[in-house]
């Protein structure tokens, strides 16, 4: 039986080099140390917040306590996610969860203390040269008017912070630690242990059993769990019901998208347009269906390869290579900045036991951002790794350009990046492939990168949407309601070609986005927003270039909807999500024709 890598097998040069944020543990404890000594400084400025010098200094000392308070968290969070069995590093993540809160309770009466300034003197302060660098804050907090309450109460919600977190927290262990998955057969006949990782891995057998045993295992595994994360899930929600409520905001949704200013027409927007896409998708499965040759498609057969006998190996040291290559586009500074990425220690490449699953960039500000991989030898995860260093150069790229302040970007544009450095390496790969088989293998991956990102993060996004609106009616949320609609709505998104197998209704209980509540839709806006981004860079050049990377150094210096419109896409409008849809029907035709 292949069993993992314990982290101490890990060889060196594939691990994250954590010491380029803290030498090591005493360095670290130093650090928590400094915010414990200066937190009290913060109490000087209470009752003081009347004039724009004091609200000066007292802005600088709250960056530089968050500052501290962040790469404390970045280091003991990755630590934590090399091995999530080892107690050491949960023991430390704890330890600063809670600093999170002591650090965010002494400064909770910043807001409503500014906030009680008359109108005429908060105007004078959003013009005060002095307040240059706060101007955008200044002009948030005063957006926020309506929702920050009195001082004690403040407080009393930042205090919440920690119980506030357990739904979150419960899951992620029960997920990444607790959670045992069954041995299942591969095509050899060996028994393999089941895991997060390995799990897509079995879904691209090209043995039918191995992909239908993975699939059943990984469901019947959560099943027996359906009522705890069924709790587990309904007590987010209520959380943030809590705070939608408490803060005076008309829903949940409203409440998640408010402090990046987006629309609600924009969530609701993206959903209406991909309904009107549906048919794409339906077809997409028609044709799925025809290529594996099956009587019935069903859900284990959605990441089965669809072209006879071709497998794309690529290995961690071609991956970089092409995926250095594939960025050329965005010239010379971008190619130096990734080549310093793939090269200098900011990567977490492999698999190990207890580590963290999936993909993800963290960092702190003034430190080069750090990329957790679980790297395996095939096509996606080639593209994850372009993914994630496209969210890494966007972070060092707005860090060497904007103030702390001001550096850190919205999660609405972070997905833009990404993807765009996916639709780029998809381009490279398309031009200079030559035979038959290989194009329909990549027209096959970025279909499917259509049906995940944009369809599936879409399906993902409405099945929030109903769930808090039958939460907000008082409706209850059993396992059995939770497990109906979402099996409806895959019935709805993959249309008649599909035979939507029973298990799947229990996926929503595996997907750890959903306790980042109104996060998923991010995914298919910001692919759509990248698809136009690729078009008008690959047909404009240099001027399209230039827009795109000082949308890159923007980091949050504006709200997100004026800094991607600035840069030529308007996200307020259904346009950007029908010209990824257009892309998406020449995919689909372009493999029509290769599979007549």
């Amino acid at each position: 039986m292949k069993q993992l890598m314990k982290r101490s097998e890990v060889p060196a040069e594939a691990k994250w080099r954590l010491e380029h944020l803290f030498e090591n543990q005493q360095a670290w404890d130093r650090e928590y140390d400094e915010v414990k000594r200066r937190l009290p400084e913060m109490g000087r400025f209470e009752g003081k917040l009347t004039d724009g010098e004091a609200i000066r200094q007292c802005f600088e000392l709250e960056d530089e306590l968050s500052l501290l308070t962040e790469r404390l968290y970045v280091y003991a969070s990755n630590r934590h996610h090399e091995n999530t069995a080892e107690p050491e590093f949960q023991a430390l993540l704890d330890k600063v969860k809670k600093l999170s809160v002591e650090v965010n309770g002494a400064m909770s009466f910043i807001t409503p203390e500014i906030l009680a300034l008359p109108d005429d003197r908060l105007q004078a302060l959003i013009d005060d040269p002095g307040l240059a660098r706060y101007k955008k804050t200044l002009q948030d907090i005063v957006r926020e008017k309506q929702h920050v309450l009195s001082k004690p109460e403040e407080a009393l919600l930042a205090q919440v912070g920690n119980v506030a977190q357990a739904p979150g927290t419960i899951f992620g262990v029960l997920n990444n630690a607790d959670l045992k998955f069954p041995t299942v057969k591969d095509e050899n006949g060996d028994d393999v242990e089941l895991t997060h990782g390995r799990y897509i891995q079995f879904l691209e057998s090209r043995d039918r059993s191995v992909r239908k045993s993975a699939f059943e295992a990984m469901y019947e595994t959560y099943g027996k769990l359906r009522n705890t994360l069924a709790a587990t899930l309904g007590a987010n929600l209520t959380k943030n019901r809590f705070y939608a409520k408490a803060r005076k905001y008309p829903s949940a949704l409203e409440a998640s998208l408010y402090g990046d200013k987006i629309p609600v027409d924009v969530y609701n927007n993206l959903i209406s347009t991909i309904h009107e896409s549906l048919p794409l998708l339906h077809r997409y499965m028609e044709l799925r269906k025809k290529l594996l040759n099956v009587d019935e498609l069903h859900m284990y057969d959605l990441f089965a390869p669809l072209v006879e006998e071709y497998k794309m190996t690529v290995t961690y040291e071609e991956a970089k290579k092409t995926v250095l290559d594939s960025v050329k586009p965005l010239g010379a500074d971008y190619c130096a900045i990734m080549e310093k990425g793939l090269e200098g220690g900011w990567i977490d490449v492999y698999e190990n036991e207890g580590k963290r699953s999936g993909a993800y960039c963290s960092g702190a500000y003034g430190t080069h951002p750090f990329v957790l991989l679980n790297h395996k030898d095939n096509l996606s995860s080639m593209f994850t790794l372009t993914h994630e260093m496209g969210h890494a150069i966007h972070s060092y790229l707005s860090d060497a350009h904007q103030e702390y302040r001001s550096a850190q970007y919205t999660i609405f544009l972070a997905e833009v990046a990404s993807t765009l450095n996916e639709a780029l390496l998809m381009d490279y790969l398309l031009r200079r492939s030559t035979d038959p088989r290989q194009k329909m293998y990549l027209l096959c991956h970025y279909a499917d990168k259509f049906r995940t990102t944009v369809f599936r993060q879409t399906m993902f996004a409405e099945f929030e949407q109903l769930i808090y609106a039958k939460a907000e009616k008082g409706e209850s949320l059993t396992h059995q309601e939770l497990c109906g609609i979402y099996y409806d709505l895959n019935v709805r998104y993959h249309g008649p070609a599909m035979t939507v197998d029973k298990p799947i209704e229990m996926e929503w209980a595996r997907i750890p986005h959903f306790y980042r509540s109104f996060y998923v839709f991010k995914y298919a806006t910001g692919f759509s927003a990248a698809a136009s981004f690729a078009k008008q860079i690959l047909s404009e050049g240099e001027p399209a270039v230039d827009r795109y990377l000082g949308f890159l150094k923007s980091g949050g210096s504006d709200y997100s909807i004026e800094i991607l419109k600035r840069a030529g896409v308007d996200m307020s409008s259904p346009e950007p999500i029908r010209q990824a849809m257009s892309v998406f029907g020449d995919v689909i035709g372009q493999m029509e024709e290769l599979a007549k």
